[in-house]
């Protein structure tokens, strides 16, 4: 979300509206104690002295902070209206308008703008993480609540029409109150898969809808050629992913039902998608074809469909005598249902794909144009292209993720069935491996055989990829991403996929292979795996099907996790550079897949600065990226912010591309200086996270041991379930500090860095300050490492450093967090000359509305957590019951912090 422009008295009258609706509830329903515990901002309630149960204290001030959240939102909505209606204002950063204007201001030519937003390409993917556990039901009130605080800005509304309003969203409130808010039962793939299906059925295509009404009035706005902008085709490509069934990485029950369901699933809420846009098209497009001269083609185009469908095709244009387009439209509706109902096996009865639907929506834009009704094709029949385009009969494409030591262990299995010799292929070395591998794919003779078992991970793959290729058989590829290899190390990690795809009859489909460099030195390694893997024969052979691209995935979270936050960005930064020249060597398009979080430390950050920080002539026209757990309802939760942050992505490519074209030299940057910076970054970080005792200390300061207990997402918080840091999820590593306010994962080693630079290289400690004004990248870097900062709290760490009884343990890592938190206070004060409080105005604001509360929450959870970890019987219900009030109070907490996993 984006405030920055959002007046100050505007957020401020609106949280205080809020809150009145909020505490006129509590009066009518009779709770009085909540209400002394909204409107008292120091009150501190402890364990015994509580006038108000702990359930009600975390209920009400977790819905608190979502409702501050809420107008927040609205505010920030509301300011950029306010600023596209004023003239001569400069355009709201990582909008159409701005990148339209920029554009024109450096009299970039019309053609070349159109010609780049129509090869721009955006695949947002929803992940499910353990940091999101809000039920659709209450996100549905969240829109219901949203959309009564947009019509309160209705300026000619009566004083009677604005209470009607208040009344609503008072009942609302009641209605909230009232509803179980979280899981109180651990949610399973289902609930995870409903979440996510929410999103993709029914927020994106508003979202899609709206995103392409600002981009035309920007085109319009700026004064270019209205008729340039009104084919689809010449809009961004916009598609959607998803890995909520199909990401089996560490997660034991993404079986392969779970994945051939999701995928029937997708297609299903697609086609019925498709069909209500379709039938909306019908009910408008009531041209008559007596007034308006008929073109020959849609006459033809109707016969041929008549002559196809038979007798249900003759009732379908009966329906409508005189009005051949909405004849046409009919036709395509009845072919649409006769899609969904699978019943059919003659292709002109049914559409084969979207590809073919697509076809005949151009037909009808034809027909529509060569009559003169081009309003007509542009008000009704533009929104259902892109739908059609955007969505096709797949939804969203499922990416297949697994992870390179299962295959591994899995293949061994394989080996030893078949009677091979050696089968302890996760023990061989890099060359052997390739080695054999490669005589295996040289012989284009399967290995495996479908009545045979060959054991547990072995079946479970194979049958993975037997259910992607009888979806590729029956619907096309259309609706399957990538096939993503965690952890990929070496080049064998590619190559065995290619075997089990081979055993799948999966080579010569479109599917890609894709690399996901996760650690800092995989990221060091992927170059040159990346380069062996380009020139494979079989890579060589399957790259004209893949259009002679490849999309390589990144991790934030394990590179953040392995050497902090500053190592962790600038080897992505230095790895994209690299991957991307081994691309253009190979001939060869590559684009990054960024495994980004909501979190600074998993890459999280505002779309257009995340963008602008990309290095130069990196981004090739697409970009793909994750959007996980919480950062899903935050991002897109509402629709007009989710407008915003889907232009910031597209405008945000689109302008990359302009810039390769037009000015595509590269610009003088201190890259050595930035290399040393990381160094010294890593190796604190390191003695940090090395030093004896350090697990011990996290897991007693944090609250580690509840995330691994909660029931807050469907997959474990360790891939394997050994305490080791290794094996930790970067995501609950980041969650458990930032839940803490100890956010050491998003700044820890800046501080030791900056101060080592300055005393050493005082030079290019200077070069480097100069750089934060024209270098993105640095720029971006120290914005999200201060913001992390602002969000850490001296008192609430040290309270919960408290929950460490070892005393000498606890001062040693206390005081080189301390040390490091202040120090990358003052030199991040001292690149900028001006400190936090005055250019971070809005998040301090932001931070006074939360701290009282977020203290007393904070307060809460230190006791559950040291009373869940006294009661020694597991699985008691005494135990049980705290885990629960502990689940509330992270959901609390997570709304209050509103950047936490």
């Amino acid at each position: 979300m984006d405030i920055k422009e959002a007046p100050h008295q505007k957020i401020s009258d609106d949280r205080n509206f809020i809150v009145d609706c909020y505490t006129e509830m509590l009066a009518r329903i009779n709770e009085v104690e909540v209400i002394s515990l909204i409107m008292n901002t120091s009150q501190q309630i402890h364990g015994d002295e509580k006038k108000i149960s702990s359930e009600k204290t975390i209920q009400s001030l977790s819905i608190y902070f979502q409702l501050l959240t809420l107008v927040e939102e609205n505010a920030a909505t509301q300011s950029r209206r306010k600023m596209e209606d004023l003239e001569n204002v400069t355009p709201i950063r990582g909008s159409w308008a701005e990148a339209l204007k920029i554009w024109k201001d450096a009299s970039v030519n019309e053609d070349e703008i159109r010609k780049a937003i129509s090869e721009t390409t955006v695949n947002p993917t929803l992940t499910a993480h353990p940091t999101e556990a809000k039920r659709v039901t209450v996100i549905e009130i969240h829109r219901e609540l949203y959309l009564l605080l947009v019509r309160r800005e209705n300026t000619a509304l009566s004083n009677r029409e604005q209470n009607v309003i208040k009344e609503k969203i008072i009942y609302l409130l009641e209605r909230w109150w009232r509803t179980g808010e979280i899981y109180l039962e651990k949610p399973d793939i289902k609930d995870e898969r409903a979440n996510v299906l929410h999103y993709l059925n029914s927020v994106f295509p508003l979202v899609l809808e709206k995103s392409d009404q600002q981009l035309k009035s920007s085109w319009l706005a700026l004064g270019f050629d209205p008729d340039k902008m009104k084919d689809p085709d010449a809009f961004p490509k916009i598609n959607f992913g998803s890995w909520v069934g199909g990401d089996r990485d560490g997660h034991p029950l993404v079986t392969p039902t779970v994945t051939q369901e999701t995928l029937v699933l997708h297609r299903n809420k697609a086609l019925l998608l498709v069909k209500e846009e379709l039938l909306h098209l019908a009910k408008k497009l009531s041209i008559s074809g007596i007034t308006n001269p008929v073109p020959l083609l849609l006459t033809a185009s109707i016969e041929k469909k008549i002559s196809a469908l038979g007798e249900p095709g003759i009732k379908a244009v009966q329906r409508n005598a005189h009005e051949p387009w909405r004849q046409f439209v009919n036709l395509i509706v009845l072919q649409t249902e006769n899609t969904i109902s699978g019943k059919f096996a003659d292709s002109g009865v049914y559409y084969r794909s979207s590809r073919f639907l697509e076809e005949d929506l151009k037909i009808l834009r034809k027909t529509l144009l060569e009559t003169g009704l081009n309003g007509i094709a542009e008000d009704l029949l533009f929104p259902v292209e892109r739908t059609v385009k955007c969505f096709g009969f797949h939804l969203a494409k499922l990416d297949i993720r697994q992870n390179s030591d299962f295959h591994d262990k899995a293949f061994s299995q394989i080996l030893r069935t078949i009677g091979e010799k050696e089968s302890d292929f996760e023990n061989w070395d890099e060359h052997k491996r390739v080695d054999f591998l490669n005589h295996l794919l040289e012989r284009n003779s399967p290995i495996t055989d479908v009545t045979v078992a060959y054991g547990a991970e072995a079946d479970n793959v194979l049958d993975c990829y037997r259910v992607v290729r009888q979806h590729v058989n029956q619907y096309g590829s259309d609706g399957i991403g990538s096939f993503i290899i965690s952890m990929t190390r070496n080049l064998s990690d590619l190559l065995l996929v290619y075997l089990l795809m081979r055993e799948a009859q999966l080579l010569n489909s479109n599917i890609m292979v894709v690399p996901l460099f996760e650690t800092i030195t995989d990221l060091h390694n992927g170059p040159e795996i990346l380069e062996k893997f380009l020139q494979h024969p079989i890579t060589k052979e399957r790259a004209e099907k893949l259009s002679h691209k490849q999309e390589v995935m990144l991790g934030y979270s394990d590179s953040n996790k392995d050497g902090g936050t500053i190592a962790s960005k600038w080897n992505l930064y230095k790895a994209e550079k690299l991957l991307f020249e081994v691309g253009t060597k190979n001939k060869t398009e590559i684009y990054f897949f960024h495994g980004t979080g909501g979190t600074i430390s998993r890459g999280g950050g505002k779309y257009h600065r995340f963008l602008e920080s990309m290095p130069e002539n990196t981004v090739s026209g697409t970009i793909k990226l994750t959007v996980q757990g919480e950062s899903v309802a935050q991002l897109f939760g509402n629709p007009m912010t989710g407008t915003y942050n889907l232009n910031a992505l597209s405008s945000g490519v689109a302008r990359h591309i302009i810039k390769n074209r037009v000015d595509p030299k590269e610009i003088a940057l201190p890259l050595q200086t930035m290399e040393y910076l990381a160094q010294k970054s890593y190796v604190h970080y390191r003695k940090l996270i090395e030093t004896q005792g350090f697990i011990n200390f996290y897991s007693k300061v944090t609250c580690i041991d509840v995330l691994e207990r909660s029931k807050i997402g469907s997959r474990p918080a360790r891939r394997t379930g050994s305490r080791t840091l290794n094996d930790l999820r970067a995501i609950p590593w980041v969650f458990s500090w930032n839940l803490s306010r100890t956010t050491i994962t998003g700044w820890y080693g800046l501080g030791e860095a900056l101060k080592a630079l300055k005393t050493e290289k005082p030079e290019e400690y200077a070069l480097l300050k100069k750089s934060i004004n024209h270098w993105g990248f640095f720029k971006f870097l120290m914005i999200q490492t201060e913001t992390n900062l602002i969000l850490s709290n001296l008192n609430i760490m040290k309270q919960y450093a408290g929950l460490d009884e070892e005393v000498e343990e606890r001062e040693v890592f206390m005081d080189k967090i301390l040390t490091d938190y202040q120090n990358g206070f003052q030199m991040i004060e001292a690149l900028f000359e001006e400190p936090a409080s005055v250019r971070r105005n809005r998040q301090y604001d932001n931070l006074k509305w939360r701290n009282d509360k977020l203290e007393l929450l904070h307060h809460l959870h230190i006791h559950y957590l040291s009373a869940w970890r006294n009661i020694k019987e597991e699985n008691s219900v005494e135990k049980e019951e705290i885990l629960t009030k502990l689940l509330g109070l992270i959901n609390a907490l997570s709304s209050g912090l509103k950047s936490t996993g």
